[in-house]
This record gives C-alpha cells, structure tokens and sequence, in this order.
C-alpha cells in the first residue's frame, strides 16, 4: 500500500521499442493479403456476413474484424470456416495464403 501522497506516473514507464513492419503485426502485408482473400471467398460462397457468422456460430462481429484485418483466425476456424463456405479446407487454405509474400517471416 502507498503512504498519502504518493504519485506513481504509469505514462513514465518505457517499453523497448519493437521491430518495425514485422510479419506477426496485426497490420502485416501477409494479413492484409489474408484478410482479402477471405472476403473473396466468403462473396464468392455468396454469403453475407450474418449468415456465415449464423453458420459458424459467431456473431456477425467476428468476420467483420476478420475482413478488416482486426483479428486473425486459427487453423480449427479455418477449417469450421471453409466448411461453411463449401471448400474443402486445403482449397480455403490455398486461397487465403494465395497473395502472401514468400518472404513472409514471424
């Protein structure tokens, strides 16, 4: 506990800077390039956003922040996801990874 008057200023701890345009960001070239080709595949199944949110049971939310670029999905949602846009999961891989640069590190 801190004795009366004493002020901790949180804004004066500094954080190692981080490497700059590193592939992990959520903001990466290789999720960009992720994010579009799920967008296309989900247009190219002819499905909103609610209805394949209903089928994978997510909100619609969810493959909205997918779209964007806001949250990545793991490789169980992949495969729930592609299923539910009639892929065969290797087809939905494929697609996503398509304009990922070889380059691409983690």
């Amino acid at each position: 506990m801190l004795s009366p008057g004493v002020n901790i200023d949180l804004f004066d701890i500094e954080f190692p800077d981080l490497p700059q345009g590193m592939a992990g960001a959520i903001y990466s070239e290789a999720q960009n390039a992720v994010a579009r080709a799920f967008t296309e595949a989900r247009k190219d199944a002819q499905m909103k956003q609610t209805e394949l949110a209903d089928a994978i049971g997510k909100h619609q939310s969810f493959i909205s922040d997918v779209e964007r670029g806001q949250r990545r999905i793991d490789i169980v949602e992949a495969f729930v996801i592609a299923k539910a846009l009639g892929y065969e999961p290797t087809d939905f891989y494929q697609k996503l990874i398509r304009d990922v640069p070889d380059t691409t590190k983690l």
